[in-house]
């Protein structure tokens, strides 16, 4: 093992001399270390290449000289493997104490972190930052769940945390080409040359021709379109290929973090690197015996090869993406560098000053004060060997209680009658005593105890137990609801304290996902939200916004929650419907969230298939018709009106009705009596003129106007003393009731 990561300050290539192919020669004085010459002087290229290649080295040594060997005890110990003391004619069993307790935390560790409807949420720092947070969160859930394996990603980092450490985090971006070819005629020059300055555009065929009409140039062309669409990778990165220096305590503090990896010559072209440099500098550097990947997978082809083709793009090239604080530039400052290098000597292909290593740990027990703590393999790897050591024993115990050995009276018997173990086989002996059978005892009652016991030292180190399973049906019908409740409680408690250790990590991956995305990406992005595609430019966003993991952490049972939830919403329901939707306690938005977090704990994970998200615009358009539908007057107060004055039109045609009769029948009295009147003057001139009498026509006109005048007297008298008529009976109008909350709201 290393005794230290990176000597600060810069080598002497007076005590460092570099052969040509790059390695150091012996000479390199290690007490002396880096610090000589003058520390305002930038280093050159080769001085820099040296210091990256001796990081490397130190790196390498550390993690294979002293982590990878507990790594590769604890990925036996999980896959059930031989431990090495084995006897022949003994019992071999191994008991996967490791890979029992590792499964049995997996769900429940799975469960917090992909139960909820997100993930994270990013927190904005002010008021202008509320929209940006909200599509910063929708879009970066949406690159980790839908645009890579968020749940295998998730899943194989917490199982290498829980077997392995740590399970480490790599995230970077990738520009995705699509090429696309087209073909055009007929173009003008005007048109040809507006084609081909279009951006990704190339020309790959150019004709110019001549319109024999009209004279006019014509060009036909061919072209080809390239487009580049970033993409954004989330990777779990095997143990093996980290790298870290020794006295690293965080991602953030170390001075060398990298990731060394195997690639083919062609995956390193398609990088954007020359292949003439990737040939010269090629090598494996001893990465493809790894021990690690041979005992995760015995039948790894990097161990036993693979069968040589012709082809040279398939060839294996070790690349190291290094990440080193260094003051290159010589003003006193160590700034951090991406280096990324080739073969055994460490060529550099490529390097640049960046903000921070895309590397995130998540450890199930980290020890203070240094990068690797302790795995749950680490916690039950004894209990293993010793449950399987007693287990072997009691089952030969068993096998010799059950199949003893047999004592044979030499020249006495037939061996092979002995020797034969079939049921009812007969043994031919000179005498009774020949064959007797040598039994011992079984005594493996004694060691269940002891078995009961470690199970009871792994519930005290890791939580997990049967009963906290809900598996041992005889232990929980014998103990109270407080008892069983109280184990899962600690059971809880562990995994709980596990996941907020993770969410860390998590952390720094989605902050680390966020500056990806700010960084690169050029356009609005597309995403597919609740059944919509979304358009979010995430080029105005701050990169360096808070966020939180949305774990379900300290909050019970999903029963319970349940029940919590039930009051809450019973509660928000009757403060809507005492103050109305817009009541300074609570708005329809989080009615509308109580109910979907409700939903999602009932195992939907899709809320909005049952749940609208709730839209300001439309909150003040129902407002406004449900307060228009306040001023509606009700149906049956608009019926009731509608007769009213229907029985009021009747009450005026009957009364003029009978005016008009009564006018007629006054016109009929008058012109009876002017007809009378006409009649006695038509007499008295006939008796006048035929008898010579004198008739007073005067006295009698005046008689006839008396008496008229009399009646219409009588009349008049008769219809002012007559009664009113009496008003319709009109329905009594009920008062307006304010109109209920519309089902749905409730």
């Amino acid at each position: 093992m290393a005794t230290s990561g990176i000597t600060p300050g810069r080598y002497n290539p007076d005590l460092i001399p570099i052969s040509a192919d790059g390695v150091a020669d012996s000479a390199y004085n290690s007490e002396t270390g880096y610090v000589t010459g003058d520390d305002n002087k930038p280093m050159d290229d080769e001085e820099f290449r040296y210091i990256v290649f001796q990081a490397i080295e130190d790196s390498q040594t550390y993690i294979d000289s002293y982590i990878a060997p507990q790594r590769q005890a604890a990925m036996s110990y999980y896959l059930g493997n031989l431990f090495g003391n084995e006897e022949d004619g003994r019992s071999q069993v191994v008991m996967t104490e490791v890979r029992d307790t590792v499964l049995a935390m997996m769900p429940s560790l799975l469960r917090i972190f992909t139960g909820g409807d997100k993930l994270l949420e990013f927190v904005p720092k002010s008021e202008e930052d509320v929209a940006a947070a909200e599509q910063a969160t929708d879009l970066i859930n949406y690159i980790f769940m839908q645009e890579n394996s968020g749940f295998r990603v998730l899943h194989d980092s917490i199982k290498d945390a829980l077997v392995l450490k740590t399970g480490i985090l790599n995230w970077y971006n990738l520009d995705d080409e699509a090429v696309e070819y087209y073909s055009y005629s007929g173009l003008s020059l005007a048109e040809a040359n507006m084609i081909a300055q279009d951006q990704g555009i190339s020309v790959e065929e150019y004709v110019e021709e001549t319109d024999l009409m009209t004279g006019e140039q014509l060009i036909s062309m061919r072209v080809r379109r390239t487009k580049k669409t970033p993409r954004y990778i989330v990777e779990c990165v095997p143990p093996e290929q980290f790298l870290i220096d020794n006295e690293a305590m965080s991602i953030d503090d170390a001075i060398y973090v990298g990731r060394r990896r195997l690639v083919t010559v062609s995956d390193l072209v398609s990088m954007g690197y020359d292949r003439n440099d990737i040939e010269m500098n090629a090598g494996t550097g001893g990465f493809e015996m790894n021990q690690e990947v041979i005992v995760r997978n015995p039948a790894d082809q990097s161990f036993f090869g693979i069968t040589q083709t012709s082809d040279e793009t398939t060839d294996k090239v070790f690349y190291v993406e290094s990440y080193i604080r260094i003051d290159k530039d010589g003003d006193g400052i160590a700034e951090l560098h991406r280096v990324c290098t080739i073969g055994n000597g460490a060529y550099i292909l490529h390097q640049e000053v960046v903000q921070s290593a895309p590397f995130s740990i998540l450890s199930p027990d980290p020890t203070p004060h240094t990068i690797f703590g302790q795995s749950i393999a680490d916690q039950t790897m004894d209990l293993q060997l010793i449950k399987s050591s007693i287990m072997r024993n009691t089952l030969d115990s068993l096998a010799q209680s059950i199949h003893p050995r047999t004592v044979v009276v030499e020249g006495q018997v037939n061996m092979d009658d002995v020797l034969n173990n079939e049921t009812g086989a007969i043994i031919r002996a000179r005498n009774a005593g020949a064959v007797i059978p040598f039994s011992t005892p079984f005594v493996g009652q004694s060691a269940l105890g002891v078995m009961a016991y470690l199970d009871e030292v792994k519930t005290q180190r890791t939580g997990i137990s049967r009963t906290s399973q809900g598996l041992d049906a005889d232990v929980l019908q014998s103990t109270t609801k407080s008892a069983v409740q109280a184990q899962l409680s600690a059971s809880q408690d562990r995994i709980e304290m596990i996941a907020r250790l993770f969410s860390d990590g998590l952390k720094r991956c989605f902050q680390g996902l966020l500056q990806l995305v700010v960084q690169h990406q050029d356009k609005a992005k597309i995403m597919r939200l609740r059944n919509k595609f979304i358009p979010v430019d995430p080029r105005g966003w701050d990169a360096s916004m808070d966020m939180v993991v949305n774990i379900a952490l300290g909050r019970g049972s999903d029963e319970a929650r349940l029940m919590g939830l039930g009051s809450i919403v019973q509660m928000q329901q009757q403060a809507i419907e005492k103050y109305g939707p817009n009541n300074p306690l609570v708005d329809l938005a989080q009615f509308r969230n109580t109910l979907a977090q409700m939903t999602t704990l009932q195992g939907f994970q899709d809320a909005s298939q049952f749940w609208k998200e709730v839209n300001p615009e439309e909150v003040q358009a129902f407002m406004q018709q449900m307060s228009a539908g306040q001023n509606k007057p009700d149906p049956a107060t608009l019926l009731a009106q509608v007769e009213a004055e229907k029985i009021k039109a009747d009450i005026i045609i009957n009364a003029s009705k009978q005016e008009l009769e009564r006018q007629k029948a006054v016109s009929d009295a008058d012109f009876q009596r002017d007809k009378l009147i006409a009649d006695s003057l038509l007499k008295a001139a006939e008796i006048q003129a035929k008898y010579g009498t004198q008739v007073d026509i005067a006295s009698i006109r005046a008689d006839i106007d008396r008496q008229r005048t009399e009646i219409q007297e009588m009349f008049k008298m008769a219809q002012a003393y007559a009664p009113p008529p009496e008003p319709a009976q009109l329905p009594m109008q009920q008062p307006a009731q304010a109109p209920m909350m519309p089902p749905g709201m409730m």
